[in-house]
């Protein structure tokens, strides 16, 4: 499985990205689990998982600023 990519991120509305955030943190959450109990086979997932955090969380920070910024500019013209 390859790393995810951060153009799909990116195409996700505001409701999927805050459904996707919930998603990873659940797996990341079940990966530990699976790890702590030894049941855990595959654990480079926890590399994929963790990145594909980052991305999502990257992205919606990313977002917020924006809209910071542009609220903020049109706020200093006005």
């Amino acid at each position: 499985m390859a790393l995810p990519k951060i153009e799909e991120v990116r195409q996700l509305s505001d409701e999927e990205l805050a459904e996707e955030i919930i998603a990873t943190k659940r797996e990341l959450f079940d990966l530990r689990f699976q790890q702590a109990t030894r049941q855990l086979e595959n654990t480079h997932e926890f590399k994929h998982t963790r990145h594909r955090m980052a991305q999502l969380l990257t992205i919606e920070r990313e977002r917020q600023l924006n809209i910071n910024q542009s609220s903020s500019t049109s706020a200093e013209e006005a």
